[in-house]
């Protein structure tokens, strides 16, 4: 296995010097890789020969540009994947490591002596086919009658890869039940927190007996995040006489003001100092953060998890919670009531959910943090390479 620095080609449809988009995690992963070993060069995102229609698709409202773009990358993804490999070519790279956007490899094929790498939350078969993908429905209806030709040029993609990169289980299992792989060449490697290495946990607001219940809510859509149930959660505690507060980041949802019993902050930007030290003292602050949402993966409980923060969630898709080790998933079909029983049970004992905080710091420490993510990536593409040569 080789130890010098690999020249990776970085390709994703968004370039990763945006910090925002991807819920910034695009952009965690080139940094993390250039930190554990790696000469990153970023590939065009251009759609080089069919670049005009590429920008058209821009031009489009946001909502039919998200939806039709990918696909009419994969149509043209043979054409398209000529400039790619016109780029791999003048670089002598030892990887093309793609993040996200399988459309990006189509037609790019197998790559001889050039190990090619991929990861994401979700492909757009296994989102579709999941609980998470149909419980919001389509946006197109009329795209259903792609789904079988997008599923193949899914799986051919996947078929040419040396190496798939899955950061949950989930997302691994749905792999395999959609496409058959199930080999070494998919490994499981969590992805880590979107803000920078939390060095401690200290001055965080202890959970006491007769002290209210701080709750945290975090999204920017009230609705697929869990909000009306988390705000029922808050009703819930108050009706047992638990006082409690929510804090909401992310949104401000329609009909919910705030008041003593809720905070309420629209927006933050984490790269903002000031909107940083919102953010830290919030999760600093709560004791729980409540986000019952259907995700493919869910950064926000890898955030928690850096401040010590357990998290409540469904036991749905790839969410990163782990029972009793960085919070709590239930059953979807959970109602209030049941989210209500598990917090009085620590608010009763608060010394364990003192252990809670300390399982789920650890969990941040040896998994939910990008420095883990990057080495063990780069171990795996260490192994590739030298397997090629």
């Amino acid at each position: 296995m080789t130890d010098r620095p690999l020249k990776i080609a970085y390709l994703c449809d968004i370039t990763p010097l945006d910090t925002n988009l991807y819920s910034g995690g695009n952009a965690r992963m080139y940094q993390a890789l250039q930190r554990h070993g790696g000469e990153v060069t970023i590939l065009s995102n251009s759609w080089h020969m069919a670049e005009p229609l590429r920008r058209l698709m821009h031009v489009l409202p946001e909502a039919l540009n998200l939806r039709m773009r990918w696909r009419l990358h994969l149509l043209l993804g043979r054409l398209i994947a000529r400039g790619v490999r016109r780029e791999l070519a003048q670089g002598d790279f030892d990887v093309l490591f793609c993040a996200y956007s399988i459309q990006s490899m189509a037609g790019v094929g197998r790559l001889g002596a050039v190990v090619s790498a991929f990861t994401t939350d979700a492909t757009p078969t296994t989102y579709k086919q999941s609980q998470v993908g149909q419980s919001f429905g389509s946006y197109l209806s009329a795209s259903r009658y792609l789904d079988p030709w997008i599923a193949r040029q899914e799986k051919r993609v996947l078929n040419d890869l040396d190496l798939i990169l899955s950061p949950t289980h989930w997302l691994r299992d749905g792999i395999e039940n959609t496409f058959a792989i199930a080999d070494e060449r998919v490994q499981i490697i969590p992805w880590g927190a979107n803000i920078d290495p939390v060095a401690t946990c200290e001055d965080i607001n202890p959970l006491r007996s007769g002290a209210p219940v701080e709750l945290l809510f975090v999204g920017r859509d009230w609705h697929s995040k869990g909000g009306p149930l988390a705000l029922a959660v808050l009703a819930g505690l108050q009706t047992q006489d638990l006082p409690a507060h929510l804090t909401i980041i992310g949104c401000a949802p329609e009909g919910v003001e705030a008041g003593a019993d809720i905070k309420i902050y629209p927006q933050l930007d984490k790269s903002k100092p000031d909107d940083m030290a919102i953010f830290e003292i919030a999760f600093k602050h709560a004791h729980f953060l409540i986000n019952p949402s259907f995700e493919s993966f869910g950064f926000a409980f890898c955030e928690a998890s850096a401040y010590g923060l357990p998290s409540l969630a469904f036991r749905v898709g790839g969410v990163p919670v782990k029972d009793r080790v960085n919070g709590h998933a239930l059953p979807l079909g959970s109602s209030a009531d049941n989210f209500v029983a598990v917090i009085s049970d620590y608010v009763a004992n608060p010394v364990t959910h003192t252990a809670l905080r300390k399982t789920a710091r650890t969990e941040y420490e040896t998994h939910l943090n990008w420095d883990a993510w990057g080495r063990a990536v780069m171990d795996q593409l260490r192994s590739r390479v030298a397997d090629k040569r």
